[in-house]
């Protein structure tokens, strides 16, 4: 291989410039940097929102590449066949690539190193989507942590590397290689209607990754600690999609966080310990890689959870009409947004899996589909946390009270008077957005009548517990 030969950066969920140890390292090996981003099966299953917003994430990237006089090459088809052709096309010597911690995504690089190394190219796996690797974060017997409050004491005695700052430029090869195009790929084209409601309310990009951060440390993050469990505020970082995607970094966020508590701010101890429930989620799904679709705890395999998405409560639930406020204020903000307050997910996930006694599944496949910040180890350990079924679980008897909790933490209402438009003379836009979202076969209107219950809750309460007394006695 000539000494200078180009380097293939294999992007996937690192779609920065800043603190991106794989670009760095691309850099740093002298030659040619080949940014490209591969619509392997892993992109082609997610769910709609999720396919949607990454589309808007690689738009925003690719712009950013050509301000520096580089490109994105976009290919599609199995990596490793991707990976080979660029390779005889380019004359490439290396790829290197931000490690995933999925297990099809564990399967897929494993597979794709061994072959590259076989052929004598230099593949190389990088950190840079944690803040700390899921082996690096260990027991005092070496083991690994299946509670929460033991692994955030000994993650947070680990120091964490000062985030890097952007290359000022990428070396181009004297020939790109043939790129097909985003127009061409139309990730968004199964959003249909809701993606141009959903387009007002996200902002793509590593730019608006940092302004967010920046406005969340300068007025959000000393009132964090109480105002983030109140969706009828803005009390939250709004990180989320920006973190799933690689938009910004856990380190860029960690030190930010760092530096406003070291400057007295309140709740950044509080903002800081949310990074590392991220953390856990991926400690988790790489130690026991069967929390993605499978019970945690294989002691849940024979509770009598309803299986059919069908079911009419389960649609009630899936459409924000189940007769609940919060539950239904949060379903409806995820369409309109693509996002859902973190109280409302515990709401809806508590409701759908204790109320309905519906299986945790069923949830986590509809979120999947319909989260711009979907997320593949937050999401099952959120499930599974709600469900009872996971690590660090709630436990049986706690099922949650929508009407008590809308009342604790939105008391003025609201919430769900931003989400919810029938029974209102002129309800927001944000209402009303919701009926523009959902598909048209919904058949769903703003002076509809708003349902009933569909479950009265002491009664589904007190059948919840009488199944889960049941499994435990």
């Amino acid at each position: 291989m000539p000494e200078h030969a180009p380097v293939l950066l294999w992007l996937r969920r690192d779609l920065r410039l800043a603190d991106h140890p794989a670009l760095l390292a691309a850099v740093a090996r002298g030659g040619p940097v080949i940014p490209v981003f591969i619509r392997d099966e892993q992109v082609t299953g997610l769910g709609c929102a999720p396919q949607w917003r990454l589309g808007l994430a690689l738009d925003v990237f690719a712009q950013t590449l050509a301000a520096l006089g580089s490109r994105l090459i976009l290919r599609s088809g199995p990596a490793k066949q991707v990976l080979a052709d660029l390779i005889r096309d380019t004359g490439a010597s290396a790829v290197y690539w931000t490690r995933a911690y999925d297990p099809q995504a564990i399967a897929r690089d494993t597979d794709v190193k061994t072959v590259l190394k076989a052929q004598g190219i230099d593949a190389q796996s990088h950190a840079g989507h944690l803040l700390f690797e899921p082996w690096a974060v260990k027991t005092g017997a070496g083991g690994f942590y299946k509670v929460f409050t033991p692994y955030w004491k000994a993650a947070r005695q680990l120091g964490v590397s000062p985030a890097q700052a952007a290359p000022t430029q990428l070396p181009a090869p004297d020939q790109w290689p043939v790129s097909e195009t985003l127009q061409d790929w139309n990730l968004g084209a199964g959003m249909r209607r809701g993606g141009v409601v959903l387009r007002g309310y996200v902002t793509p990009g590593a730019a608006a990754a940092q302004a967010r951060l920046d406005r969340f440390i300068a007025d959000g993050i000393d009132r964090y600690q109480d105002r983030r469990d109140m969706p009828g505020v803005d009390g939250t970082s709004g990180m989320s999609a920006y973190l799933a995607l690689g938009e910004i970094s856990p380190r860029q966020c960690w030190q930010a966080g760092q530096r406003a508590m070291f400057g007295g701010a309140q709740g950044a101890e509080t903002f800081l310990k949310e990074l590392v429930w991220r953390e856990f989620a991926y400690h988790l799904m790489f130690h026991t890689p069967h929390i993605v679709d499978r019970n945690w705890k294989p002691e849940w395999d024979t509770f009598p959870w309803n299986t059919d998405a069908t079911h009419p409560d389960v649609v009630a639930w899936q459409q924000g009409r189940t007769g609940v406020p919060f539950v239904d204020a949060a379903m409806r903000e995820m369409y309109v947004t693509g996002r859902m307050h973190n109280r409302g997910r515990m709401i809806v996930a508590s409701y759908l899996t204790k109320h309905l006694m519906t299986h945790w599944r069923i949830g986590q496949q509809w979120f999947a589909d319909c989260l711009t910040d979907w997320d593949p180890a937050s999401n099952a350990m959120g499930w599974q946390w709600a469900a009872g079924s996971g690590p660090d679980a709630a436990p049986y008897f706690r099922v949650f009270n929508p009407v008590t909790q809308l009342a604790k933490f939105d008391p003025k209402g609201l919430y769900a008077r931003a989400w919810i438009a029938e029974g209102q003379a002129n309800p927001p836009q944000t209402a009303l957005d919701y009926f523009t979202a959902i598909p048209k076969r919904w058949g769903l209107s703003p002076q509809d009548r708003y349902p009933a219950p569909v479950v009265e809750l002491a009664a589904g309460r007190q059948r919840a517990l009488e199944a889960y007394q049941g499994r435990n006695s």
